[in-house]
């Protein structure tokens, strides 16, 4: 059987873990989360980074400190997990939808001035697949309306757009740490903050609404409850396991790249043949291999792919059902404009398996059933 997704081990993680057993710290913010937090600032230049219990958290603390008021707006793609418009409701927002484009399956840049009204306060882009959205266009929108930008870059860690890393060109950036990601902490993210003015305010949300960072800094003689704010501080013993990985992260990359252009040069007569459609990474974009996927006919051609391909123990999956058609995607949100390619584009995308250690002769084993499925039809 070759598994969709194996999480990342590099071999020094039980060593790390142990570490901080024996150091007595197992709760939040001690040595390896320090450690991980100033990697990602140095590696990315980002300005301040947290780690967190999960994107989806991250997510949750960027909405928090955009202060919306009831009635705010913030518009986003449908084709993206639920905490994207859940962290938005969380934080007091009401999310708008609008379509995205077929080549990478991100928002349409285009779409986004058409959905904003006098209650729109942010923009959520989603980096799908670790590919970029077009930022310099959405960012003149940001811009010109005065509006936030927040970066769901949950599978974009690595990725640059035009030598910038994704999660540091809005005002928010998140990251995923969770097993299916690139670098895993188990369940973990982490914020990255591109403004110093949210600094404080920040670890706030992250310590319970207390102010017990400052305190452990020794910049007030004890901490008391000063805001809002949830338990978004991850253990040690999942910094840990990150902080191993991190130590690896250009191999790490550099391994998921090669299984990616090793899948996509195998498939490509497929696609001249226009059997399938393979992914777009436009040329100002550097992706991190986090998924390769393909594009079939129909909704009925993917679902017989993928009990092909689990019949010969290959494990396939499609992706997101977009977010506008879910029971609560109905309840809170809306759709701004027509949904083109949204629904259409995801019932015809279909990921392969793709991790860390994926081996040639596997790959080349999955590649020879995607053939054999299209010569059987």
């Amino acid at each position: 059987m070759i598994s969709f997704n194996v999480p990342p081990f590099i071999g020094d993680e039980l060593k790390f873990i142990e570490q901080a057993v024996k150091a007595h710290k197992i709760s939040g913010d001690g040595t390896f989360t320090k450690k991980c937090n100033s990697w990602l600032e140095n590696k990315f230049r980002a300005q301040k980074v947290l780690l967190t219990t999960s994107g989806t958290s991250a997510l949750d603390m960027a909405m928090l400190l955009c202060k919306f008021q009831p009635g705010d707006e913030v518009i986003l793609p449908s084709y993206t997990f639920s905490s994207t418009a859940t962290s938005i409701i969380v934080g007091g927002g009401v999310p708008v939808f609008v379509d995205i484009r077929p080549d990478t399956m991100n928002i349409d840049e285009r779409k986004i001035e058409a959905a904003i009204t006098e209650r729109t306060r942010a923009v959520v882009v989603v980096h799908y697949a670790g590919v970029s959205c077009e930022m310099d266009f959405i960012t003149d929108i940001a811009r010109r309306y005065n509006l936030k930008i927040i970066e769901d870059a949950a599978q974009g860690v690595m990725s640059t757009y035009k030598g910038k890393a994704l999660g540091t060109i809005g005002d928010f950036g998140c990251y995923s740490f969770h097993e299916t990601k690139n670098f895993s902490m188990g369940e973990g993210g982490a914020l990255v903050i591109n403004d110093s003015a949210y600094n404080e305010r920040a670890e706030i949300l992250r310590e319970k609404g207390t102010n017990r960072s400052k305190f452990f800094r020794g910049q007030i003689d004890k901490y008391t409850w000063v805001d809002v704010g949830d338990s978004y501080l991850p253990s040690e013993l999942n910094a840990a396991y990150l902080w191993a990985q991190l130590q690896k992260a250009d191999e790490i990359t550099a391994d998921r790249l090669a299984s990616w252009q090793k899948y996509f040069d195998a498939l490509k007569p497929l696609a001249q043949e226009k059997l399938i459609d393979l992914p777009t990474v436009p040329a100002e974009c550097q992706h991190n291999g986090h998924m390769f996927y393909i594009k079939l006919k129909n909704l009925d051609e993917r679902t017989k792919f993928i009990s092909y391909m689990r019949e010969k123990g290959i494990g396939c999956v499609f992706h997101y059902v977009p977010l506008h058609s879910a029971p609560a995607g109905k309840k809170y949100c809306r759709f701004h404009g027509e949904d083109v390619f949204t629904t259409r584009e995801s019932e015809r995308l279909v990921r392969l398996p793709m991790y860390y250690g994926l081996t040639a002769e596997d790959l080349e084993h999955v590649t020879e059933f995607v053939k054999k499925f299209f010569e059987s039809r």
